[in-house]
């Protein structure tokens, strides 16, 4: 029997890459090749790449950089770059670092096998194209078995919105929906293989519009409904959304659907609607806020997060205090903050930024004020009985960890009998990232 070749994958940025990693390394599966944990033991290595965060590309080549000492001592090693850098950069990839065997695109990973032929044949592959078919029919149909209770799945992929500062459109494409039928098997499948949860993935999840059981178009809420009723199937959550695709149907799934959790996923980017208008959001502050009143008055206990970008070109001090002013009156559970930084093909990287320095001071004062909301969140929590789905071991012994279902980390002590479980936990202590509780006895 021919001993399994090894592949070593590190996924950068999105749930969506994590999913896309997972799918590749099955792809490889029909290659010989089984996933190893690091990089050292590994015949090939794939980086599947993020383009969201400053310089990304030349973090890329700096992390390719460092392989070289690995090559030298493996000639044979087999190197691919995958995902929205990969899309993004293409033949600079190969040109610029020839140890890289493979360059392909997040729509044409379904591909990889016949790619992988022709790297053993000697040759350099590159492919990123925008393809007609769908790649997810083409993927293996046998999965792996399930790395824990909590799964992806990709039901939409792409962004019609063109915020000025997103490369998004460019590497993934337009929105496509997956047809209903695809992902309800799909997830049947997670779940006969130990799935409790089920995230739902999309650079605009909320714009899904995928073809329906009935012959019509269904949108998430409808999918969703339809998700709930699978047996064994006990959570579901989705992201990332925006704010113009919050459908009244959708809404109101918050309120009537027992399996969809209470946390919420929603970017606003900014408080102020002058630069909301240079990103291109197509949405404005106030009707951002009426938006999450409206979920709230069906959800109250729902947990909200968010993004924001400080110092985008031509922010003034008025425009971040509105932001500011925003989150003040939204409060956050929790939320993703970032400094501006320019992406190459984009409208808003021809703009003159904001000062550094001022950039800098206003993305302190911002993450200030997320993390006392997001400490009062979680400090709220204390002496509350919440449902966590255990997932792995705890850092210390005897202990257990897991998500709850308002997506807060929660650590207990407990037996690992109940891993992959739900199970009732007292909330009494908070640490800054996580929460201590207690093994609920009902009384």
């Amino acid at each position: 029997m021919t001993e399994a070749k090894k592949l070593y994958v590190k996924t950068f940025g999105c749930q969506m890459n994590v999913y896309d990693s997972e799918r590749m390394a099955e792809a490889l599966v029909t290659q010989g090749y089984e996933q190893v944990d690091t990089a050292d033991d590994a015949d090939m290595i794939l980086f599947n790449t993020c383009h969201i965060r400053e310089k990304a590309a030349e973090k890329m080549y700096s992390d390719l950089g460092r392989l070289k000492p690995l090559h030298d001592a493996k000639p044979a090693l087999k190197i691919a770059v995958a995902g929205c850098v990969a899309q993004a950069e293409g033949e600079e990839i190969l040109r610029r670092q020839p140890m890289v065997d493979l360059v392909v695109g997040p729509q044409t990973y379904h591909r990889l096998p016949a790619m992988m032929q022709a790297v053993g044949r000697g040759e350099r592959v590159l492919d990123t194209d925008f393809p007609e078919e769908d790649k997810f029919t083409l993927l293996p149909k046998d999965r792996r078995p399930a790395r824990g209770p909590a799964a992806f799945l990709t039901v939409q992929e792409g962004c019609d919105k063109f915020c000025s500062f997103c490369v998004v459109p460019y590497t993934r494409g337009a929105e496509v929906s997956r047809p209903a039928d695809r992902l309800l098997g799909e997830a049947r499948d997670l779940v006969a293989r130990g799935v409790r949860e089920i995230t739902l993935l999309g650079q605009n999840v909320n714009a899904y519009h995928g073809a329906g059981l009935d012959g019509g178009e269904w949108g998430l809420a409808r999918l969703v409904r339809e998700l709930a009723r699978i047996d064994g199937l006990e959570r579901i959550r989705y992201t990332t959304s925006h704010p113009n695709d919050m459908e009244d149907d959708l809404i109101a799934a918050h309120g009537d659907c027992e399996k969809l959790m209470p946390y919420l996923h929603l970017p606003v980017q900014s408080g102020s609607d002058r630069i909301l208008k240079a990103m291109n959001r197509k949405h404005t502050a106030e009707s951002y806020i009426r938006l999450i009143e409206r979920i709230r008055a069906v959800r109250p206990d729902l947990v909200l997060s968010g993004d924001f970008i400080v110092g985008f070109p031509g922010e003034t001090e008025a425009d971040f205090q509105a932001t500011l002013d925003l989150v003040e009156r939204v409060g956050y559970g929790a939320a993703y903050s970032f400094k501006y930084s320019a992406r190459p093909g984009t409208p808003a990287a021809e703009r003159a930024g904001v000062d550094p320095a001022q950039a800098d001071a206003r993305l302190q004062r911002l993450q200030t004020l997320i993390t006392a909301q997001q400490r009062a969140t979680q400090e709220g929590m204390i002496g509350r009985v919440v449902k966590v789905l255990f997932e792995k071991p705890g850092r210390k012994e005897g202990q257990i960890s897991g998500k709850s279902e308002y997506l807060h980390a929660v650590h207990c002590d407990g037996p690992a009998t109940l891993l992959g479980q739900i199970a009732l936990v007292e909330i009494i202590a908070t640490q800054s990232n996580s929460l201590t509780g207690r093994l609920y006895a009902q009384p």
